[in-house]
């Protein structure tokens, strides 16, 4: 946005437009005039470009359209696309006569503008040869609807360098709720504009004691990028401080973060699987006893191949007697009369009923089959290997070991990568489960309670139904009135369940694949912005929400805190000891050395 903005005539007609006042900062210069040639609507229409002037995609214009006996009518609007031609030439070769002198030609670029807003609402065209004015301050703020937003969450900056907004009703549940973010992985940035959306609303203030007592729950799926959020980034220069004080955001990290990882394969002691961060980690895990009083086993059989099967029934019915007959026994359980202390103990047991006679229909009920019980048990079997480390029986029920996000940090990252797909799928739909049901019991929807979560299509496919899905369809449906907010990211919105990313309200994408960008799934986006997502450079994003009729292209500001080791400055004090280590003092937490930095965009 240029400093130094020209003074303007108010007395000029075409400054009687969207919330104009005395104040009102505009570009004194036309930059261009309706076109006579193409048709103009209402909602689109094409402006001739000033000889001299340009516009580009992104850019905000305001143009008046004069009525008999009425009030002048503003038309605002974004430019959708842009092209050059030569005028007064007739064949493709003409370019080179034209460009030797020896064809008389004009160079013309004229600009799609696709309406946002129109005062008074008098839907009427602009007239051929209006003038057109490019919007700044107050009348950018109006075109855009920012001036409507009582509550603006800073998301980043336009193509023009000025901040653009979000509106908090539709993100807190007020109006709407719940995030979708779509791009290829690795480039898109997805992650990282959550966590940014996240400080966001956290630093701002414009949550005000909604965001000063909000929640996060990330669940961090690749590498260890997201262990070091409360770290300093050391690669923080001048111009991205600069980005984030022109935002009124402190480029500072995240100042209240917990992280859980679950405990080593094969370790007794239960340290957290970490290799990069050694200090303020917290190893999370179940006991036998809680796997059996909390009705968890559906969520072994995670997969949404699982609830197609008819070994399901087997599930419920296992389940229903664990949770009856399952006694408290020494850090594991007792059941049948005799004592089982881990995971793979109790897996056993519960094989050895079903395959014997006579317990067989005690367990899983007299109308089930040996083979549906057989497709069970060899399920059950390969869980020993995934779930062993995170269902314990020979650790203290008295550790803190519970992901709660009441009783932690604002900010939760729960670290998933080092455990294999099944285990994956566990810890998340025991861990929502969990925090849904907190929310239900708690019956308000305050503190608000984000949920980040990647990989989206993974955990609630179109096809198929399974325990995560139900979960996350209930907060996607429900969640709003509960304060439970999803903010979800795949690669591939169109592999997504429909409900989930229907009951999004804000609609995010980054670099799209090809294919992926036909999908009408993304019919939201102009054709042109479809076709610059294929182009999108990490940091470039572009969002859909509901008061604004035009998706906004925004680039959001390089992370203050650490994505990786080695951009990470001292941890803050507070992360120095664990939750751990300050109750139990001979609990061992730690974490291997040597790790590698992965290469990330951003």
């Amino acid at each position: 946005m240029p400093t130094d903005v020209p003074s303007v005539n108010l007395s000029d007609p075409w400054c009687n437009m969207i919330g104009v006042s005395d104040e009102v900062e505009l570009a004194n210069d036309p930059v261009g005039r309706v076109l006579g040639t193409a048709d103009a609507t209402p909602l689109q229409f094409w402006t001739a470009v000033t000889p001299g002037s340009y516009l580009q995609l992104d850019d905000v214009v305001v143009t008046k359209r004069d009525l008999p006996d009425r009030e002048p009518v503003t038309i605002a609007g974004v430019v959708t696309q842009v092209r050059a031609r030569h005028e007064g030439a007739q064949f493709d070769s003409d370019v080179f006569a034209i460009a030797e002198g020896t064809l008389p030609a004009l160079v013309q670029e004229a600009a799609e503008i696709t309406t946002t807003r129109v005062d008074p609402e008098l839907y009427v065209p602009p007239a051929p040869g209006a003038v057109v004015h490019r919007a700044t301050g107050a009348a950018r703020d109006a075109a855009l609807h920012f001036d409507r937003m009582e509550r603006r969450v800073p998301m980043g900056t336009g193509r023009d360098g000025v901040p653009v907004f979000l509106n908090a009703d539709f993100l807190d549940g007020t109006r709407g709720a719940h995030v979708s973010i779509s791009g290829i992985s690795g480039v898109a940035t997805k992650t990282s504009f959550a966590t940014f959306l996240l400080y966001s609303v956290f630093r701002s203030g414009q949550l005000g004691a909604d965001g000063t007592n909000a929640r996060a729950l990330i669940f961090n799926v690749k590498g260890e990028d997201l262990l070091f959020l409360d770290h300093p980034n050391t690669k923080l220069d001048d111009r991205t401080r600069a980005a984030y004080k022109l935002l009124d955001l402190p480029a500072t990290p995240f100042p209240d973060v917990r992280v859980y990882a679950p405990p080593r394969a094969n370790d007794s002691s239960g340290a957290p699987d970490v290799a990069s961060r050694l200090t303020g980690v917290d190893s999370f895990y179940w006991t036998i006893e809680e796997f059996c009083e909390k009705r968890l086993l559906p969520y072994v059989f995670a997969d949404a191949d699982d609830e197609r099967q008819q070994y399901t029934m087997v599930v419920h019915s296992v389940t229903a007697h664990l949770a009856r007959h399952a006694v408290p026994a020494e850090g594991g359980i007792s059941i049948d009369g005799r004592r089982l202390g881990s995971y793979g103990d109790m897996v056993d047991h519960i094989v050895d009923q079903l395959t014997d006679d006579e317990t067989r229909s005690t367990w899983a009920g007299s109308a089930v089959n040996m083979g549906t019980v057989n497709a069970f048990a060899r399920r059950l079997i390969g869980s020993k290997r995934d779930l062993s480390r995170l269902i314990r029986g020979d650790l203290a029920a008295r550790r803190p070991h519970q992901i709660k996000t009441a009783e932690s940090a604002q900010v939760t990252v729960v670290d998933l990568h080092n455990l294999p797909d099944r285990a994956q799928r566990f810890v998340v739909g025991v861990t929502l489960k969990t925090e849904f049901e907190d929310k239900e019991k708690a019956g308000t929807g305050r503190p608000l309670l984000f949920v980040v979560l990647d990989e989206l299509n993974k955990y609630a496919p179109r096809e198929g139904s399974s325990p995560i899905k139900e979960v996350l369809l209930d907060i996607a449906e429900r969640g709003r009135s509960l304060g439970v907010i999803l903010i979800g990211a795949q690669q591939t919105a169109s592999e997504v369940e429909r409900r989930i990313v229907t009951n999004s309200a804000i609609r995010v994408v980054g670099r799209l694949d090809p294919a992926e960008a036909s999908r009408p799934e993304y019919g939201f986006l102009p054709p042109a912005m479809r076709q610059r997502a294929l182009l999108a450079r990490p940091g470039t994003m572009f969002v859909n929400q509901p008061d604004i009729p035009v998706p906004l292209c925004v680039e959001f500001p390089f992370p203050a805190w650490a994505t990786r080791k080695s951009e990470s400055g001292p941890p803050p004090a507070e992360t120095m000891r664990s939750i751990v280590q300050g109750v139990d003092p001979f609990a061992v937490v730690g974490g291997r050395s040597g790790s590698s930095d992965d290469d990330i965009p951003f």
